[in-house]
């Protein structure tokens, strides 16, 4: 009862108010148990509005940064999706009920088979999980209606760009500490490109992330 009040505020007080208002991501988010995508030691915290440790120095994005990607990417159900940074797998969950298929990448083998053996506890099959350093791109024959990219990047690769259809989206937080920004990337055309700032916020970057002083789109 406790974890279900917990996730009722997390709806309520941090996901609502955080402007995220369509009804099928709140829906999904009050019944899809993020609780069982953290440890036992960080039970008490799955609901908080906070950045949860996950094991080999990662964390959990805040709910509300979740529900807001999840939001501004326009999820269809026949749209294939890649996530780059599995962590917990939560947002893979998310993507995979909301989309026709994942693929996720992740660096650490030991958090792929987490979430992998989570994702089967709770009957989710539609995901394809890979063990990869993607931060500079990834080496894939296909195209993607959506790409959410869950840790921070100083400058996005054009490789990521390249891997859209047209049409399609990529969340990305651009920057480096104290300054980001959540920004959503569509495809326009064969070599067009659209960006639209969303907010400002902080995220710990992705493993060999590419550093540069300047960021051109």
């Amino acid at each position: 009862m406790a974890l279900e009040h917990a996730r009722f505020n997390m709806i309520e007080q941090q996901i609502r108010p955080w402007d995220v208002l369509d009804q099928d991501i709140l829906s999904l988010m009050s019944r899809l148990p993020r609780d069982r995508f953290v440890s036992e030691t960080y039970q008490h915290l799955a609901y908080a509005d906070t950045a949860i440790p996950i094991g080999m120095e990662q964390v959990m994005m805040q709910p509300k940064i979740e529900a807001r990607m999840l939001q501004a990417l326009e999820l269809h159900p026949t749209d294939r999706a890649l996530e780059i940074g599995t962590g917990s797998g939560f947002v893979t969950a998310l993507l995979a009920k909301l989309t026709l298929q994942v693929r996720s990448i992740e660096i650490h083998a030991v958090l792929t088979e987490m979430a992998a053996q989570r994702l089967q506890k709770l009957g989710i099959k539609n995901v394809e999980l890979e063990t990869g350093d993607a931060a500079q791109g990834w080496q894939d024959k296909h195209l993607y209606d959506v790409i959410a990219i869950t840790g921070s990047l100083p400058v996005l690769p054009d490789a990521f760009k390249k891997m859209m259809n047209r049409g399609g989206r990529l969340f990305v937080i651009l920057g480096q500490a104290p300054v980001m920004e959540a920004v959503l990337i569509r495809r326009t055309g064969e070599n067009e490109w659209s960006q639209e700032s969303l907010f400002e916020t902080l995220l710990p970057p992705l493993i060999n992330a590419e550093t540069s002083d300047t960021f051109v789109f």
